[in-house]
């Protein structure tokens, strides 16, 4: 799929949400790693509606958002409006735009759901914005899930390993690489997903 297909597809998947999925919550693998982080500079990639980014907005980073999603950006800025926290909003493919180097304090690329090569080139860019001292983290939908888990993309070739991303993002000190569940509500029935989670600093 082309990247303007791409666009096209989460344009519409986002355009025909009655509502945003779990706006008021971040994701728990975000809250759980970042919790004993001082605010800083974040830059959330491939941010969505925007619910992470406006949860470090709400804990006092200045946080710069990008997805290539415009209709995902701006339902992402009438969250933050809605919360009264301020964010960048970028709408950009996060393939191609190259972030500022060494400039965040935070990273981070959740759910990314891109080809290998693509991935690969996303991650390189996420790499590379981390400042010394600074901290990336990476969280998707595990290669795992696609037998093991509960939903999630049935695409192989959008599916990754911790060991993928330790692969990708060179130069930076990982901290953490593992597989992680996630409970998953589907009609108040709980099943488990499986995710790939990385943290790395930057020396």
């Amino acid at each position: 799929m082309s990247s303007l297909a791409r666009r096209e597809h989460w344009n519409r998947r986002y355009a025909a949400a009655d509502r945003i999925p779990s706006a008021s919550s971040a994701s728990p693998f975000l809250v759980g790693e970042v919790a004993d982080l001082p605010p800083g500079r974040a830059l959330d990639m491939a941010c969505g509606t925007g619910r992470n980014a406006v949860w470090l907005a709400e804990r006092g980073w200045r946080v710069t958002a990008v997805d290539f999603s415009d209709v995902a950006v701006e339902m992402a800025r009438a969250l933050a409006a809605s919360r009264g926290v301020d964010v960048e909003w970028l709408c950009a493919d996060v393939v191609t735009w190259t972030p500022p180097l060494r400039a965040f304090d935070l990273v981070c690329a959740l759910y990314l759901q891109l080809p290998a090569d693509e991935r690969r080139m996303a991650l390189a860019h996420a790499a590379n914005a981390v400042r010394p001292g600074g901290t990336l983290l990476v969280v998707g939908h595990d290669l795992l899930n696609l037998t093991e888990g509960w939903a999630g993309p049935k695409q192989p070739e959008v599916l990754f390993t911790p060991d993928d991303v330790v692969a990708e993002i060179g130069g930076l000190l990982v901290l953490k690489a593992q597989r992680v569940t996630r409970a998953v509500d589907e009609g108040g029935v709980m099943h488990e997903a499986i995710d790939a989670l990385v943290r790395a600093r930057r020396p």
